[in-house]
């Protein structure tokens, strides 16, 4: 062992010293974000056949088409990773996406982003219509309005093969800023 790894096996056996070796290695971690996000976004780039593009260029097309509107920080990275849970969480990729994002954004974002997929059903004509309806079930809240923009402008039209949207390294700078930002505390 080194003195960068922990004494014990079992949790309750750990020191202060081995809990402040976690807390450091916690950290770099944390600074490592932005890469590892970035990492996975390229990791999109395989053709699942089911679309005409691939899944990092459905959400490089949001991303642009959300950075073309004038949108914030936290909105352009919303819609770069909105569906970065697609593989490993397919029934609940929202979730996961914005829990990702918690820390970093607003509560509207944070929102949109777990409940996108709902908003999108919206457009599924092989659904039955009270399934495309159910994102009214949010009528009431208030950032309904924001998840129907969300989907209607950046993610449901971002499906084009002839769109010409910004490459990932375009999108570097925005996701090292906010994934660098301290966290904040998020309901």
């Amino acid at each position: 062992m080194t003195e960068n790894t922990v004494s014990f096996s079992n949790l309750r056996d750990g020191s202060v010293e081995d809990f402040e070796i976690i807390a450091k290695n916690d950290e770099l971690t944390a600074l490592e974000l932005p890469d590892r996000i970035i990492e996975h976004l390229r990791a999109q780039s395989f053709d699942d056949g089911a679309y005409k593009i691939d899944r990092l260029q459905h959400v490089l097309q949001a991303a642009t088409r959300a950075e073309r509107d004038g949108a914030d920080d936290d909105w352009i990275v919303c819609a770069l990773i909105h569906d970065i849970g697609d593989i490993l969480a397919p029934y609940t990729h929202g979730d996961l996406a914005a829990e990702i994002l918690r820390p970093f954004v607003r509560d509207e974002v944070v929102w949109v982003t777990r409940h996108h997929p709902t908003f999108q059903k919206f457009y599924n004509k092989a659904l039955d219509e009270e399934q495309r309806q159910s994102r009214e079930q949010f009528k009431d809240h208030p950032h309904y309005q924001a998840a129907v923009d969300f989907c209607e402008n950046w993610d449901q039209t971002s499906f084009d093969p002839n769109y010409n949207s910004e490459p990932l390294e375009h999108f570097e700078p925005v996701i090292r800023r906010v994934f660098s930002r301290k966290p904040f505390s998020n309901k």
